[in-house]
């Protein structure tokens, strides 16, 4: 029997089941391990704990921390800004980092600042770069996205947004490996720069997805930000045979 200390955090739903390698006793745990039948265990709904996804918080050689995501069917991702705003959330509140820290990724280091109130984290600024990482397919569409039948495309994420005004936007998302879920961050960047790049919106922009409101800004050298909550669930064991 195999046992794993996780946190299980989410940025507006958009929940995962995350292992802190920093921990000497855990990333011998894992060592080996085949993470994407982890990632597909964990992640069951009612089999498992029951996620989006599985995350490595990992000691990194040119960045602070860095990241491993698997979505809920095994497969790896590049990105998730939601993710990575949780990670910031418990680095900070846990010692590993400061206020301000640098995160490895796949697609790049990204610059990640905490928000506190009453000296927790709340909120998370995440610096996206240009480069969001996945790959994604935005639909700005007439009808309300809250009764559109919204659909997988194989190999991308895909998006359905709303146009409110010049500074708001609703969306609902379909993540590669995962389903429809109630919130990214990678998509509400993809989708806010649709809208900026059609003319459509201003540059920061307010998404409202199913679980709430994350902002997006582009700066003048094309630099996109990504600022929204991160919120921590609970801990626990996770206990399994192969």
């Amino acid at each position: 029997m195999k046992t794993l200390p996780f946190i299980k955090m989410h940025g507006l739903g958009n929940d995962y089941i995350y292992v802190d390698c920093f921990r000497s006793n855990t990333a011998q745990k894992i060592a080996g391990a085949d993470m994407s039948a982890l990632a597909r265990r964990v992640s069951d709904r009612h089999f498992g704990i029951g996620s989006d996804g599985l995350v490595l918080i990992m000691p990194s050689e040119v960045a602070d921390l860095r990241m491993r995501i698997f979505n809920a069917d095994g497969s790896e991702a590049e990105m998730c800004g939601n993710a990575a705003r949780c990670i910031a959330k418990y680095a900070c509140e846990n010692g590993l980092c400061g206020d301000a820290m640098t995160l490895e990724t796949p697609a790049g280091i990204k610059q990640l600042a905490v928000h506190k109130q009453a000296g927790k984290v709340d909120v998370v600024t995440v610096q996206m770069g240009t480069d969001l990482g996945n790959p994604h397919k935005v639909f700005v569409i007439h009808e309300p996205v809250e009764t559109f039948a919204i659909y997988g495309i194989e190999g991308t994420n895909a998006e359905w947004v709303n146009v409110l005004n010049r500074r708001e936007i609703r969306m609902r998302v379909w993540e590669r490996g995962s389903g429809e879920t109630m919130a990214c961050g990678t998509g509400a960047c993809a989708s806010a720069l649709e809208t900026m790049n059609q003319g459509l919106t201003g540059s920061e922009v307010l998404v409202h997805m199913p679980g709430g409101d994350v902002t997006v800004r582009r700066d003048e050298q094309g630099i996109i930000y990504l600022t929204g909550p991160a919120t921590e669930v609970f801990r626990g064991e996770y206990r399994w045979e192969d």
